[in-house]
């Protein structure tokens, strides 16, 4: 990296569930199936895995995929629709630490864009709940693109809406398999783990003053 380069403000990119929102299927399905952690468990392996909702992300229709997938398991037909109606208990709320952090970000003035996986429909009723997602630059959410992480297309996609090198973005995710995949195309990454893991990674980066 050239002094140029270090002297420039890398854009920011943050995925959204699991590092600045706390989704998680199992918030909503231990409530409906009164805590049975086997039941919740069979449910989200069996009936609705992430491979089934990664397809949505991917820009299927979450209401013709609820259909389907009732037709295809009718005796659990009443919490795979309940995976639809009551899609907001997915959310916990946001993960305070992690907004912290993107708020002394946007103080400092650096470009900050969202990448994340997620259903458009879904999307659409968490957008204007969360005021910190108003400080983005640019929100690229998977299904309104047509692309899905890990594939190199949506990070081609990002740079081309970012106007920067991989080089001159840092990415931050939750799994392995989306950061080794920008990892390869140049990007500087940081693999999500807790809120305090990122400020301290964010500081020896010298990305945030040390407090």
């Amino acid at each position: 990296m050239t002094p140029t380069q270090a002297s420039k403000k890398p854009a920011i990119v943050f995925d959204l569930g699991g590092v600045l929102l706390d989704w998680n299927p199992r918030h909503l399905f231990r409530k409906y199936f009164n805590g049975d952690e086997q039941q919740v468990e069979h449910f989200l392996t069996e009936i609705c895995p992430q491979e089934w909702n990664l397809k949505q992300d991917a820009g299927y229709s979450f209401t013709q995929a609820i259909a389907e997938q009732k037709l295809r398991f009718p005796q659990y037909a009443q919490p795979i629709q309940a995976y639809q109606d009551r899609w907001e208990e997915t959310v916990a709320g946001e993960i305070e630490g992690s907004v912290a952090i993107l708020a002394e970000l946007r103080d400092a003035g650096y470009p900050l864009y969202v990448l994340s996986n997620w259903a458009a429909e879904t999307f659409a009723r968490v957008r204007g709940k969360y005021a910190f997602l108003d400080w983005f630059d640019e929100l690229i959410i998977s299904a309104e693109v047509g692309l899905i992480k890990p594939d190199p297309a949506i990070f081609a996609y990002l740079l081309e809406r970012v106007g920067l090198p991989a080089e001159e973005c840092l990415f931050i995710d939750d799994h392995a398999t989306n950061t080794e995949a920008a990892e390869k195309l140049g990007f500087q990454t940081v693999l999500f783990s807790t809120p305090e893991d990122l400020e301290r990674d964010l500081q020896d980066r010298e990305i945030l003053n040390v407090k």
